[in-house]
């Protein structure tokens, strides 16, 4: 839980950060900022996915993926949750505006909450981090989470107030939960932490090509519903299982 930890502490610190400048951040220093990280994030991406020991199963793995994460809606359902989360949220405390505008900053501290806890919890790297960081101990795509969370904490609680910083409870919740249980069902199929298996390794080259999208979003090239691909996180080591049972691999 390494790298659940830190993007949690990453949050805190650039939350703190943004309540005490109580401003964004100039707008050119978080393009160039984010631009920088997309192309790290292309880097990695490529790198991850060029460790396939079979490019087919990758290819298949996202195809198929795509396909079931469309068929799913993925991306549209998580989208319809934050918009419903958000109106709930407003109607709620839609009476409490007097009190917000007073100082009490109920309403701001509940919006805060929520809209930070979806941005930081939803999306693949927050799905595919903590999986790799409990399944192999390798937290290096929640760190490029942690740096992309950073500023993104600043300039929302800059923006939006204390509640950002009360979202980090969601993260931990979120991430730690999944590389704990992942790190569980690693050790009862007897898989150690530097393994190489197969299909850990195809699992990983298929979230390679999601990082490469989240890349290519992240420098404004193409926008691309990488939530729908995420099928591809278990199709990738599910293939691996069936065409060994069967003896191709």
């Amino acid at each position: 839980m390494l790298g659940t930890i830190i993007n949690v502490s990453v949050i805190v610190i650039g939350s703190a950060v943004g309540l005490l400048l109580g401003a964004r951040l100039p707008p050119k220093t978080q393009e160039t900022t984010i631009y920088g990280l997309g192309l790290i994030s292309l880097v990695i991406g490529l790198q991850m996915a060029l460790q396939t020991r079979n490019i087919l199963i990758v290819m298949f793995s996202i195809l198929l993926g795509g396909i079931v994460g469309e068929a799913l809606g993925l991306d549209d359902h998580l989208k319809t949750l934050g918009n419903r989360i958000e109106a709930a949220v407003n109607r709620r405390t839609a009476s409490s505006d007097e009190d917000a505008e007073s100082g009490t900053g109920r309403r701001s501290i509940s919006r805060a909450f929520v809209t930070a806890s979806l941005i930081f919890c939803v999306g693949p790297m927050a799905t595919l981090g903590p999986i790799q960081d409990g399944l192999l101990g390798d937290s290096t795509l929640l760190m490029i989470k942690s740096s992309l969370d950073l500023f993104c904490s600043m300039a929302l609680s800059a923006s939006l107030g204390l509640g950002v910083i009360i979202s980090a409870a969601s993260v931990l919740v979120y991430q730690g939960g999944l590389s704990l249980a992942t790190k569980l069902l690693g050790n009862s199929l007897g898989v150690p932490p530097s393994s190489d298996a197969p299909a850990i390794i195809e699992m990983t080259a298929a979230g390679g090509i999601m990082i490469v999208g989240i890349g290519l979003e992240l420098l404004n090239i193409k926008t691309i519903r990488v939530t729908n691909l995420l099928p591809a996180i278990v199709l990738a080591p599910l293939f691996v299982v069936i065409l060994t049972s069967l003896g191709v691999l």
